[in-house]
């Protein structure tokens, strides 16, 4: 993976904090995940692009919510979410069949 810059805003880490017990800096660690899946968030009609990261961090499927600003990946969400779970789980799956090669008649 190419080395990434990340930011987010110290209050919304904080909330995370509070409301999903994951911090920002634990968040970053999801990208690494050489499996990880990205997805663009198309619920948010803002003029800035959205972006989920679904990555495996301490043994769970880590979510986070993500933009791109000027090169910079900035976090304004985290969590273990049921939902970034199931994504994940059935993306690796496609990929892992869709990288077997098919057997040859014997």
């Amino acid at each position: 993976m190419a080395k990434a810059r990340f930011e987010w805003d110290p209050r919304k880490d904080q909330e995370n904090q509070e409301k999903h017990g994951v911090a920002f800096a634990v968040a970053q660690l999801a990208f690494a995940d050489s499996r990880r899946v990205i997805a663009e968030d198309l619920s948010h009609s803002s003029a800035e692009r959205r972006y989920y990261c679904f990555g495996v961090v301490g043994g769970g499927v880590l979510t986070v919510r993500f933009t791109y600003r000027a090169k910079v990946v900035r976090i304004y969400g985290a969590g273990y979410w049921r939902r970034g779970k199931r994504l994940y789980e059935r993306e690796n799956s496609v990929h892992r069949r869709a990288s077997r090669r098919p057997r040859g008649r014997s």
